[in-house]
């Protein structure tokens, strides 16, 4: 079992060309002994957004503070604490924060792909 605030977790920090102000965490994975999924936090400060992307597995995303907007096909939907939002394999997607603070969300997904 495993039992800690996420803010304990190792972080690394992503800033390219294609992504700005993202920092991501694996909160339960293979070196937890999780065989199904993997659990990630990610924390896009202000004016932040991961990469626009996809690939053949699903996501389950949760928004717990902060207020965003993700890409659903060619549009922006807003959204803020208490938002869940499921993205299919093969759908190209991205999310960027559209607040002043930072917009915090966890990140399902099946085991195999890399974690981070």
């Amino acid at each position: 079992m495993k039992i800690v605030h996420f803010s304990e977790i190792p972080a690394k920090k992503f800033e390219s060309e294609s992504v700005k102000g993202v920092i991501g965490r694996v909160a339960i994975g293979k070196e937890d002994g999780a065989t199904t999924f993997c659990m990630r936090i990610f924390q896009l400060e202000p004016g932040g957004y991961t990469p626009m992307h996809k690939h053949d597995w699903e996501h389950e995303i949760f928004i717990h503070e902060g207020v965003g907007e993700v890409l659903q096909g060619d549009d922006w939907v807003q959204v803020g604490p208490g938002t869940v939002v499921f993205i299919p394999p093969g759908e190209k997607h991205q999310i960027k924060n559209a607040g002043k603070s930072t917009l915090t969300f966890v990140c399902l997904i099946p085991s195999g792909p890399p974690e981070l």
